[in-house]
């Protein structure tokens, strides 16, 4: 059975953050950036860093993105919107590059960045629960309820 890596029917399948994306295609940078929102220079920058590999050139040596570009791209913004340094995120790139046997090594990468991602999470709902508590008086305060505290 042949299908798109972004089909509901492949095993590599999840919810994209990117507008859907035809897999025979291929783009220019420019094209890549505006579906991706990652700047054409940030786009070069991660080539030059070595997070972004063998991205295909067309006969004039312009990029040429593809679907397994685009998934990658994906991977990359995930990541780093989640708070993972392009350090580490170059760590993982470089592991990716040299395959299968380094799995165990790309896990504990991830499972390291989750559980950083965990910790940043619960102190960011411990603040939030102290920004209702606040909310909370000043509701009572301007019904009369209590009087001003100095915060």
């Amino acid at each position: 059975m042949e299908f798109s890596i972004l089909s509901p029917e492949s095993p590599y399948h999840f919810y994209s953050c990117f507008p859907p994306y035809s897999s025979g295609d291929t783009m220019n940078i420019k094209e890549f950036s505006k579906l991706t929102g990652i700047s054409s220079y940030t786009l070069r920058y991660y080539e030059k860093m070595g997070i972004f590999k063998q991205v295909n050139r067309n006969s004039s040596g312009h990029r040429d993105y593809n679907q397994r570009d685009l998934l990658w791209a994906e991977f990359i913004t995930r990541l780093k919107e989640t708070g993972m340094p392009l350090e580490q995120i170059k760590k993982y790139a470089e592991l990716r590059e040299q395959g299968d046997n380094t799995a165990s090594s790309r896990m504990d990468l991830l499972i390291n960045h989750a559980t950083a991602l965990e910790n940043k999470i619960a102190e960011e709902q411990r603040h939030l629960e102290k920004i209702k508590d606040k909310i909370a008086y000043y509701e009572k305060l301007v019904d009369g309820q209590v009087s001003l505290d100095l915060e």
